[in-house]
């Protein structure tokens, strides 16, 4: 598709005069005036001279008028989304400060308060839709003129770039502007905690606090799904969960209000392995018992901030049982050589709860343990993993908890190569990356130690046992075209397949997906999902129905989809067939004197009575034998239509049946070769090597015989059948 029409598709209605005017700028590189009605760009030839004056008059075009025009508006509309999001904000200060008088009104006057509060909060939350709606367009509106831009330069540097290049100019004006690479974050955050103040207004406490109590010794599991996210649809996506859920902020310092300026964390996973990729072949091929150890903290190691050491195993089933604790940095090279084994930690518990707790005796065994499996595997530091994370969650619900990773970087950490080693052997960690507080791109790297992912990760934990109309949302958003589903993606081994690629000799499946575009239309991505879930509904039915259960849930097309037109129109001309059997049925009964049920359904007597129906389903349908009575003068063919006629036989069939054919010629003239070279050499007293080459000599005949026969038949178009000789000679 031309960029014109993508343009034109992509413009918001109410904005549509703000947008790039890509259409003068190609009628001032003069396109489109040839004669013919072909673009004149295409042939030099007919190209109009381009003067000094043209390149003037373009340039001001492109830079002064429509680059400014752009920027402007963006700035004036980002302005005023801040604008409004600030008064949203004092007009829920308000309101929260408003409810400390309400308690000492009387309960009438509390009631109709409280109503009319409800009605502030619901308009409060269409402020707050609109809001967030005009942030996803006015992201899109940036990006899609920032592309037009490019693409205008890069027209013209392809048409008039012998004289003039416009491109280096257009990059020093993008750089110095701030639409392109405006930061929503801020926005969001303060959006998303007045989406939750507003929810937990509307729903009271149960949103608060988790509705179903767990007693201690419950052990909560979690279902967790992966996807990845196109950089486009990057800022819809959250925009969508934090209407659902808040922005769960990391921040040291509790506060009741979303600082603006703060960031999202840059998280850094530190990944254990030996020079064998032990841990990485196992957790490829998806063994039983499959480990990973990790360390990992959040910001820079010169805050100081708590690392944890985290083994993760994969247990039958699925499950997983993983095991932490913190430790400080300045630990973690001797406990990694086994001369330290936590005893500062051990000691502070002992104190706290003393040396019989189940907790002292539980961390000293697990770090027993991953002492002994650190030693056993020889493992040592092989890659990092670092990635700025977004988390939303609602406080003190657990039900749902989401994480969006983005500007995700892998990095090599080994030490393999003596002679240029990527981290010092005698340290634990790349001090050039933390010393220096590197940050993604990471532009200081070599180009063979870093590897940066493409797409954002997105991973949604659901607790098992909640009911489904609590997770609707999540199921709609998981099955929308923004997200393409990624089951068992891991950090850990992507990293590891793209960085060493030369060591390991297996790989994830989803490295093909990489080079494609992940991008889906809505439309396409609707339809799609549809057919999934009808398909799933009916193997579920048809299960259900060779099981003689009915506990699958029934499949309702949405309104639209293609399904839904299949379906009536079905239902449709099933409704006719059945009138018209129903209007033949009844003049048959007035002259034979018999009931239509009784006549046409048996009763299951005997055996059958206790053997299941499988009448409920197309596959039980599919699978009955067919009583019904012919009417009189039609007869059964015995065989279907596409079974009449002449056998015709398809060119890649004839080939194949030629290449058995010369694969079968070719046994039968080695055996023979082999036959006389046996004889040949074989002496005059040597029967026994006579006698072999007398029996080979036979059986290449035999084989080529046979060759000959079935060749004969398949030009017959006869079948071939396998006889006693041909499994001999097989």
């Amino acid at each position: 598709m031309r960029f014109g029409r993508t343009l034109q598709n992509s413009i918001y209605e109410p904005w549509k005069f703000k947008y790039i005017d890509y259409p003068k700028l190609k009628r001032l590189l003069k396109e489109g005036d040839s004669p013919n009605g072909h673009d004149s760009t295409k042939s030099k030839e007919k190209a109009p001279d381009w003067t000094e004056e043209d390149e003037g008059v373009f340039v001001d075009e492109l830079v002064n008028v429509q680059l400014e025009k752009v920027n402007a508006f963006h700035d004036e509309t980002h302005r005023s989304l801040r604008d409004r999001t600030s008064e949203c904000e004092s007009q829920l200060q308000e309101l929260a400060e408003s409810d400390k008088h309400e308690a000492k009104e009387d309960a009438q006057e509390a009631g109709s308060a409280e109503d009319g509060g409800n009605e502030n909060l619901s308009g409060m939350l269409q402020k707050l839709d609109g809001i967030t709606e005009e942030i996803n367009e006015l992201e899109k509106y940036s990006r899609i003129n920032y592309t037009g831009f490019l693409k205008a330069a890069k027209k013209h540097d392809r048409v008039r770039g012998s004289q003039y290049r416009v491109r280096p100019l257009l990059q020093v004006r993008l750089a110095a502007l701030p639409f392109n690479s405006e930061d929503y974050s801020p926005l969001l955050y303060q959006l998303s905690a007045m989406y939750s103040f507003v929810r937990q207004r509307l729903k009271g406490e149960q949103e608060r606090t988790s509705p179903e109590p767990e007693s201690k010794d419950q052990i909560v599991q979690y279902k967790s799904y992966k996807f990845w996210v196109h950089p486009e649809n990057l800022l819809e996506v959250k925009t969508y969960i934090l209407r659902r859920l808040p922005v769960l902020v990391y921040n040291p310092q509790a506060s009741k209000t979303v600082e603006g300026g703060q960031q999202d964390p840059r998280i850094t996973s530190l990944y254990f392995d030996n020079a064998g990729f032990s841990l990485y072949t196992d957790k490829v091929g998806k063994d039983s018992g499959a480990s990973s150890l990790r360390l990992r903290w959040a910001g820079y190691l010169k805050d100081k901030p708590e690392i944890s050491l985290e083994k993760k195993t994969t247990e039958e089933g699925g499950n997983s049982d993983e095991v932490r604790f913190p430790m400080k940095a300045k630990y973690i090279n001797d406990f990694l050589s086994g001369r330290y084994k936590m005893e500062k930690s051990l000691d502070k518990l002992q104190e706290r709860r003393g040396s019989g707790s189940s907790a002292y005796i539980q961390m000293r065994t697990n770090v027993d343990a991953i002492q002994k499996f650190i030693k056993e595997n020889e493992l040592q530091p092989m890659l990092r993993a670092n990635y700025k994370r977004t988390a939303f969650q609602i406080p003190g619900d657990d039900r749902v908890r989401v994480s969006l990773d983005t500007d995700v970087a892998f990095l090599r950490e080994d030490s393999l190569d003596p002679e240029r080693p990527c981290r010092d052997p005698s340290d634990w960690h790349r001090a050039d990356i933390d010393t220096n507080e590197m940050e993604f791109p990471f532009p200081g790297i070599r180009r063979g130690e870093i590897s940066r992912f493409p797409y954002a990760l997105l991973e949604i934990k659901v607790r098992e046992g909640i009911k489904r109309k609590t997770n609707d949302w999540v199921n709609d958003l998981m099955s929308s075209h923004l997200l393409k589903e990624a089951p068992r993606f891991s950090k850990f081994v992507h990293g590891i397949a793209q960085l060493f690629e030369d060591h390991v000799n297996s790989f994830p499946f989803w490295l093909s997906n990489l080079e494609t575009d992940i991008r889906r239309d809505p439309e396409t991505a609707f339809h799609e999902e549809q057919e999934k879930k009808a398909k799933h509904a009916a193997e579920e039915q048809a299960v259900g129905s060779f099981m003689g259960s009915h506990t699958s849930r029934a499949f309702t097309a949405a309104v639209g989809s293609p399904i839904a037109k299949s379906l009536e129109a079905k239902n449709k001309e099933t409704a006719v067939k059945k009138g018209d059997r129903v209007t033949q049925e009844t003049d048959s009964d007035e002259d034979e004197g018999k009931s239509g049920p009784a006549a046409t359904a048996p009763s299951r007597q005997g055996l059958q009575s206790f053997l299941p129906s499988f009448s409920s389903s197309k596959y039980g349908r599919s699978r009955q034998r067919d009583t019904t009575e012919l009417p009189p003068g039609v007869r059964d063919p015995g065989r279907w239509i596409k079974d009449s006629g002449p056998v015709t036989v398809e060119p890649k069939v004839w080939l194949a049946n030629q290449r058995t054919f010369i694969k079968w010629q070719h046994i039968s003239v080695l055996l023979a070769t082999l036959s006389l070279s046996l004889y040949n050499a074989a002496g005059e007293d040597n029967d026994i090597a006579r006698s072999l080459a007398i029996a080979y000599t036979l059986i290449a005949a035999a084989v080529g015989h046979q060759a000959i026969l079935r060749d004969e038949r398949e030009r017959n178009q006869q079948p071939t059948m396998y006889t006693f000789d041909q499994t001999v000679m097989s």
